[in-house]
């Protein structure tokens, strides 16, 4: 069972006495971008170590699973994430021992900076309880296809809204999708260059997107531009396969108020599907 922790940007996967806590995108260190273009905010990272102690100490999972993106430098690490990475990690150690990475576009050079008994799972994800985890910027491993729901990160999902006097305010949500998994399945071995006609109990029927942890972060306004429309680096290749039905996929603020789908939202704003 998927139990989104509301008001929180994170979800809890139960499973009789066995609890898993997801969190997606952090980004540690995005300050040091603003810093070099001369606009200096203070880390966020205590900030998002307290949130996250305060949900261990909640909820009590046996396992956390940081789905892609801890870090912000993509393919190297700055300084600052040499000192506030390890620091985060050895503090989370206290709390909760068994701690797993599923690396995101973002994570690349992570492993020399987490404590030696930190787990870091293939990029194409890894299934816990029945649940399929990966960041998103790739293809989910195709036995992921064997779990009823998939989890992704990636994306920073908001919505955004306009006031009469035209002030615009930007949301964190979630967004539910169904899938189609057979289409979603012939993708997947055909770019894992595996057989088509390979044995899989294809069960994956809904797609759930995270928001990120980090709240301090920019979002894609799912209103404003249709995500298959935005760059692969940007969306991933899962929400431009045609596998996933955006049109009529489900969008929820962090406190559970539903919004509606994102087709309807879509026509609002003037975009229209080209599917």
């Amino acid at each position: 069972m998927i139990v989104l922790l509301q008001p929180h940007p994170a979800l809890l996967i139960k499973a009789g006495e066995t609890r898993t806590l997801v969190v997606a995108d952090l980004h540690i260190g995005w300050e040091v971008t603003l810093t070099n273009q001369g606009v200096h905010v203070p880390s966020q990272t205590p900030k998002l170590l307290k949130r996250l102690l305060q949900l261990i100490d909640r909820y009590k999972p046996n396992t956390l699973v940081m789905l892609g993106d801890v870090k912000h430098t993509v393919a190297t690490a700055q300084l600052e994430e040499w000192r506030d990475v390890p620091a985060f990690f050895e503090k989370l150690k206290r709390k909760i021992a068994d701690i797993r990475v599923v690396p995101g576009n973002h994570d690349g050079n992570l492993a020399p900076l987490l404590p030696p008994d930190i787990e870091i799972t293939p990029p194409t994800g890894i299934t816990i309880q029945g649940v399929g985890l990966f960041h998103g910027h790739t293809w989910p491993a195709p036995k992921l296809l064997e779990s009823r729901v998939l989890v992704m990160g990636h994306v920073h999902p908001v919505i955004a809204f306009r006031d009469p006097l035209g002030f615009r305010i930007i949301k964190q949500v979630w967004i539910k999708a169904k899938l189609n998994p057979s289409t979603l399945a012939e993708q997947i071995l055909k770019k894992s260059a595996q057989q088509t006609g390979e044995k899989l109990k294809m069960k994956a029927k809904k797609l759930v997107i995270m928001p990120q942890f980090n709240d301090f972060l920019g979002g894609r306004p799912i209103n404003e531009k249709p995500l298959e429309k935005k760059s692969e680096k940007i969306v991933g290749p899962i929400l431009r396969s045609r596998s996933v039905d955006l049109e009529n996929a489900e969008i929820y603020m962090l406190d559970g108020t539903y919004l509606g789908k994102i087709g309807e939202w879509r026509l609002r704003s003037g975009f229209r599907s080209s599917n």
